[in-house]
């Protein structure tokens, strides 16, 4: 018997008319869909008449139900999982089964779609030819200490998505970590009341006036470079080098330091590697 298909499906994250053609055709194909919240789901498949059996697959129960479809899948049935709104995986249940329907030789098929972090990165006017998406903070005050002062260290954007509750605690954490950098918020994308904030971080003044309803993707610029000269860098990297110490490496930890481009640090690296031979 051939094995099903996993499909992951991108939802609208605002405006119904974003679902594609091919999210509806598939959807309305496979044999189950899994929903992270089926009363939500209800509301999108009755709207494109989408008459499919519908589970609950959420955080708090996603390893019990993963078990379930991969059985289905095993015997041949399709199944598409899909989230209250975007890309399923992407800060959102679909990562576990995923990782299992890989390992069990099962088919995944994730379709295009809706996701917030592009959009809000494409009309927020940071550079976009490369960016680090960290997701959700981590609750955690000493995880998400840790993960603050990597991303500061960076020198491309940096993509954060905020609930409406914490957007507030958030932007005022930041501002005492990225200091003068400039920031663009985004609120409600594809939705209604799609909103952008855009200032820098030493004036937070606006806070007050955000509201609070939603979610929000938060953009960072990058560290802006160092100006240091080729013999400063080839400093660095002598300081850090070893002979047990590989060129990724080495590379690596002065691009962390300095925050210099990486080719840049690259090229330094290699000519002294070459040097040391």
């Amino acid at each position: 018997m051939n094995k099903g298909i996993l499909y992951l499906v991108p939802t609208p994250i605002g405006n119904l008319g974003d679902m594609t053609y091919r999210a509806v055709e598939v959807l309305k194909t496979v044999d189950l869909i899994a929903a992270e919240d089926t009363r939500t789901s209800l509301k999108l498949l009755k709207h494109y008449d989408i008459k499919k059996k519908l589970i609950s697959y959420h955080k708090f129960n996603e390893r019990k139900q993963s078990d379930n479809i991969i059985t289905l899948l095993n015997e041949g049935r399709n199944v598409a999982i899909i989230t209250d709104a975007g890309t399923p995986g992407i800060s959102d249940p679909a990562e576990i089964i995923v990782k299992i329907a890989i390992k069990k030789d099962i088919q995944v098929c994730c379709l295009p779609g809706s996701t917030a972090l592009i959009p809000a990165l494409a009309a927020s006017g940071l550079n976009t030819d490369k960016f680090t998406f960290a997701g959700f903070l981590p609750v955690k005050k000493k995880e998400r200490t840790k993960l603050l002062s990597d991303l500061e260290k960076l020198s491309h954007t940096i993509v954060l998505y905020e609930s409406s509750h914490r957007i507030k605690d958030t932007i005022k954490e930041l501002s005492g970590i990225f200091t003068e950098r400039q920031f663009v918020i985004a609120r409600e994308i594809s939705k209604i009341y799609e909103t952008y904030y855009r200032g820098t971080f030493d004036d937070i003044s606006f806070i007050d006036d955000i509201e609070t309803r939603g979610e929000f993707v938060i953009l960072v610029k990058g560290k802006k470079e160092q100006e240091l000269t080729d013999d400063e860098v080839l400093k660095l990297l002598k300081k850090h080098n070893s002979a047990k110490t590989t060129l990724t490496e080495l590379v690596h930890t002065v691009t962390t330091l300095t925050g210099i481009n990486r080719n840049r640090i690259y090229k330094l690296a290699l000519k002294l590697k070459k040097k040391n031979e």
